[in-house]
């Protein structure tokens, strides 16, 4: 039962995630829905939200070890690609999904 709330949540949290943080790519936003990232950064994320552990360095650090496949030749980290105001933005949003859990 508690793996199918937690499912639920990431879902969620994925959602929301996915709506309003984005990549910016030559001056393009690029949001991680379009992108296929939201439920993957959700789901790294998840965890610290449970354990009420959020920190924005982990989060960062987890951006940063998401690579992004561009052009098919290359991979760049996702956080090399998440403009500060986004990145600003999911930190907002995982502090209100945390509050509210």
């Amino acid at each position: 039962m508690a793996k199918t709330n937690s499912s639920q949540a990431i879902e969620s949290l994925a959602a929301e995630i996915g709506n309003n943080v984005y990549m910016d790519i030559a001056k393009w936003h690029l949001y991680l829905r379009e992108a296929h990232l939201h439920t993957v950064v959700a789901e790294r994320v998840y965890p610290m939200l449970e354990d009420n552990s959020l920190n924005e360095g982990k989060v960062l650090q987890i951006l940063a070890d998401i690579p992004v496949k561009i052009g098919g030749k290359r991979d760049l980290p996702l956080a090399d690609l998440i403009p500060t105001a986004s990145q600003v933005n999911l930190m907002d949003i995982l502090e209100e999904f945390q509050r509210n859990m």
